[in-house]
């Protein structure tokens, strides 16, 4: 049965490759001018044509099925100048297209049609929160310091176990439900012990996805939840660096080229951050009336922690792209003399993007290695340890085909040790040590008519130390009924390996670490015997969008998660031959109301979330902690200043990279555009 798919898969990819070649493709990336940082959600077009598209995070765009001929290339965004160029294109052909864009110095007052619009009509986009850094500097912030772990926590269907530990429960979801990531590698811990802080560094991320289910199969090894943050490029054309400090925390960051940004787009550079805290010190001064209810100790909040991460880019002139980056996070507390806790986490990984000269897919890899440790000691003297440590290879193809469609498919293989020992309330000591694989296979297709989004995609993952295959088919779609009101829908599939010594019952427990599926069959909460060893989940999720005005959107989202399978460490094991592991099965019912307007320097965000959260043991069905059944947020921001300085200078530049002599092009410059 596997082997005929393979080939109907096989065949089609044939087919529409072949149909391919008859039209030409244009693709590159767009950056800005001053600091060579990619423009995200920029329209890009052919004029007095059908087609065009917007660029991606990454500031990449692709324009396929194009039918030979001459067209003007248009590239604008809101607050950017905008920049064309007149192009030929020939059967087959693939042409690159570099742009750097300079900053306008006009303000736009009001824009009717934007790149974000575009995006949500042309993209699934459901249970999926977008954030950027200036998201994260509109909320009110601790101690001056704007952090994402603040803002994780008004997204709708997020719990928060807030300054303790700072550890999310996502739609019905576990903490160790969630796949947390840093351009891809894995973060297992993302949160410092006193949780209003996280490991990244505001200033240095790009943007985050956050996906609270519903995700499609590009994502595996989890049965909740996404957190996917991206890391931006140093300055590729100055030196620049920011010293920061407040009452809680100080940070140091500089970047700049190694190479300069040429006008073919190729450069070096660097970023370097490094952050510490000094609670422990400063509480003493700022908080000197909790001395008496944290413990009797000289130190108030006993919290310090400290976090590294740097990264080297190189682009090259076709678009291709090879960053390497490390970090190195540590946390410290001294519940003095209750109890001494500490982790710490390093990492190094590199990826790739290659831009193939004539061919019409976009090829993309990474290597990446982490390693985390965690240790309690206790008054009674025995310490509680556990260690995740291993190596992550992927690598992805994407395929741009004709009439808005694309495909894209890949591998990523897992290797991890996990390490564990702790002893219970009776001092029995549980320990484990084990060594896992998983290898991952996906394909995606995503399909956009001009009413229609469809993306469905399916996962193979294999756990090959516990011996489970697990096929994971989802489906995502959205249908534009207007320019105003989507309806749209995704469901699926999902699987996971990885258990948290955590228990769900634990209102608060700093101590995060983590094991690898157990090998035993064991028996289900009903008392029937399971028929594999991993925890699963199904997600059914709808939604509307609808917008009210130009600037005030509306989004409700009804969802059910259904798990399956959970498994949990047994903490209450009295005798050796008691089980290791409880399972339990779980639902998550819900639905989560956002409203959101953004004019000028008036910004609304107002949430409301309604949720049913239960699990069954096989003796009673009961309410976790989490479960909250109303839950509400309501975030108003200004901005004193109606004004947003920039930049007056050239419109922009296109480079084209036409991989042939006799091709003959025209470059144009335009004034600013105007609403």
């Amino acid at each position: 049965m596997m082997r005929n798919l393979l080939i109907l898969i096989g065949c089609a990819l044939t087919a529409l490759t072949a149909t391919a070649q008859n039209t030409a493709m244009v693709r590159g990336f767009i950056y800005e001018k001053e600091g060579g940082q990619p423009v995200m959600f920029t329209n890009v077009w052919l004029l007095d044509s059908p087609y065009g598209t917007i660029t991606d995070e990454t500031g990449f765009y692709a324009i396929s099925g194009i039918a030979a001929g001459t067209y003007t290339l248009m590239a604008t965004g809101i607050g950017y100048d905008t920049a064309e160029a007149e192009l030929t294109f020939r059967p087959g052909q693939v042409v690159n297209v570099q742009i750097l864009l300079n900053r306008t110095g006009i303000q736009l007052s009001r824009v009717d049609v934007s790149g974000e619009r575009q995006a949500k009509r042309a993209e699934v986009l459901i249970s999926t929160t977008k954030v950027a850094p200036r998201d994260i500097r509109r909320i009110p912030t601790i101690g001056g310091e704007a952090d994402l772990a603040q803002y994780l926590q008004i997204i709708p269907g997020v719990i928060s176990t807030g300054d303790q530990g700072g550890q999310l429960y996502i739609r019905g979801g576990a903490p160790v439900h969630n796949k947390i990531l840093m351009d891809g590698l894995d973060i297992y811990n993302a949160f410092h012990s006193i949780g209003l802080f996280s490991v990244y560094e505001t200033e240095v991320i790009q943007n985050v996805e956050v996906l609270t289910g519903g995700f499609n199969a590009e994502y595996g090894g989890r049965i909740s939840a996404v957190i996917d943050v991206k890391t931006r490029d140093g300055n590729k054309q100055r030196f620049a660096g920011k010293i920061g400090a407040n009452p809680f925390v100080s940070k140091v960051i500089l970047e700049g080229p190694i190479k300069k940004l040429d006008e073919a787009g190729s450069s070096i550079s660097y970023i370097l951050t490094g952050k510490h805290s000094y609670l422990q010190q400063s509480s003493k001064l700022f908080y000197p009336y909790a001395a008496e209810e944290i413990v009797q100790s000289d130190e108030v909040l006993p919290f310090n922690f400290t976090d590294f991460f740097g990264k080297i880019s190189v682009n090259a002139a076709g678009g291709s792209q090879v960053t390497v980056s490390g970090f190195r996070f540590a946390d410290r507390v001294n519940f003095t003399p209750v109890a001494q806790y500490q982790w710490d986490a390093i990492g190094a990984g590199g990826r790739f993007v290659i831009v193939p000269g004539q061919s019409k897919a976009l090829i993309s890899g990474n290597l990446d290695y982490s390693d985390y440790r965690i240790e309690l000691t206790e008054a009674d003297g025995r310490p509680r340890y556990s260690s995740i440590s291993g190596f992550n290879l992927g690598m992805d193809f994407t395929y741009f085909l004709p009439k808005n469609s694309e495909f894209k498919y890949g591998v990523d293989i897992n290797g991890f040790s996990t390490r564990f020992e702790f002893f219970n309330n009776l001092g029995l000591r549980l320990d484990q040590n084990q060594h896992t694989t998983e290898i991952g296979a996906y394909g995606v297709y995503r399909k956009v008519s001009d009413k229609l989004v469809l993306e469905p995609s399916f996962r193979i993952q294999y756990y090959a130390s516990l011996g489970d295959l697990s096929l994971e088919p989802r489906f995502g779609m959205k249908y534009n009924v207007n320019d105003k009101l989507r309806l749209k829908g995704s469901g699926g599939l999902y699987s996971q390996n990885l258990i948290s010594t955590r228990s769900d019952r634990d209102v608060v427990n700093l101590f995060v670490g983590f094991l690898s599926g157990p090998e035993d069959i064991f028996n289900r909460p009903d008392g029937t015997r399971a028929t594999h060893k991993l925890q699963k989940s199904v997600h059914l999720i709808t939604g509307v969008e609808y917008d009210i005005t130009n600037n005030l959107e509306v989004n409700v989202e009804p969802y059910y998660k259904h798990f399956s399978q959970l498994i949990n460490l047994n903490r209450n094991k009295v005798f050796r031959q008691d089980p290791n592991y409880m399972i339990e099965t779980g639902d998550a019912l819900g639905i989560d109301f956002l409203v959101k307007y953004d004019l000028a320097q008036w910004y609304v965000w107002a949430t409301y979330s309604l949720g049913y959260v239960t699990r069954f043991d096989g003796r009673q069905t009961y309410p976790p902690h989490y479960d909250r059944r109303h839950n509400a947020n309501l975030l108003v921001t200004t901005s004193l200043d109606k004004t947003t300085p920039g930049s007056s200078a050239d419109a922009g530049i296109l480079v084209p990279d036409f991989h042939s002599p006799l091709h003959r092009h025209s470059l144009r410059k335009l004034t600013s555009a105007r609403a």
